[in-house]
């Protein structure tokens, strides 16, 4: 597993739920976030919003000190391969992080990592 742990988290639809006007904070996620901050990962926040209102999402849930940066999400990616294909990364479901450890990552990165090694 890597050492540090580095983990992208979304803003909208993963920290906070927007209906409407009402802005409804996704709770589970947020304690989970600041699980893997205390475990030792290195957090970045992004959101297709930019790195401005990942920011504000993050100060607004007393998250902000724990992300090394804030970024926006990308619109082009130049990379020799499409994320589906990297093998050191794992996307997980908001709904299905409750319970997770670093170490619950670092056995799927290298299962992960053992499926698509040639």
């Amino acid at each position: 597993m890597p050492d540090p742990l580095v983990i992208f988290v979304d803003v909208d639809d993963t920290l906070v739920r927007n209906a409407g006007a009402k802005r409804i904070p996704m709770l589970a996620a947020i304690e989970h976030v600041k699980e893997l901050a205390a475990a030792g990962a290195e957090l970045y926040c992004w959101s297709s919003g930019g790195a401005d209102y990942a920011r504000a999402v993050a100060a607004e849930f007393g998250l902000a000190e724990l992300f090394r940066a804030f970024l926006p999400k990308p619109h082009v990616m130049l990379d020799d391969q499409p994320p589906s294909q990297w093998r050191r990364l794992v996307v997980v479901h908001p709904a299905e992080c409750v319970g997770k450890s670093i170490a619950d990552y670092g056995r799927a990165l290298l299962e992960r990592q053992s499926r698509t090694t040639p």
